[in-house]
């Protein structure tokens, strides 16, 4: 099992829940997971994977899902793309130029 980053990400501003005046920004991205048991399994490993580096997750969402066939008669793999956000940290962040 294991789990692939995509190369697509955002920031998007959301507001935090605990404050309802508040304004928060969340990150964005995609990964994908993959199992030779289930989609769910796959999901399950990307989560496990994406938390073990992010901070603060707060929703995966389920984008697509799909099957990698091996050739003749291998195995079966289930991918399951997600999209992740997680709270963008200011003191964190690294200006790319």
């Amino acid at each position: 099992m294991t789990c692939q980053t995509a190369a697509w990400s955002r920031d998007v501003p959301v507001l935090a829940p605990d404050q309802e005046d508040a304004m928060s920004v969340y990150r964005v991205i995609d990964v994908i997971g993959t199992s030779t048991q289930s989609w769910e399994d796959a999901a399950a490993t990307a989560v496990k994977t994406a938390r073990e580096s992010l901070r603060d997750l707060r929703v995966a969402e389920v984008v697509e899902q799909d099957l990698h066939i091996e050739e003749e008669g291998g195995e079966i793999i289930f991918r399951t793309k997600l999209r992740l956000s997680f709270k963008y940290d200011v003191a964190h962040a690294h200006v790319h130029q």
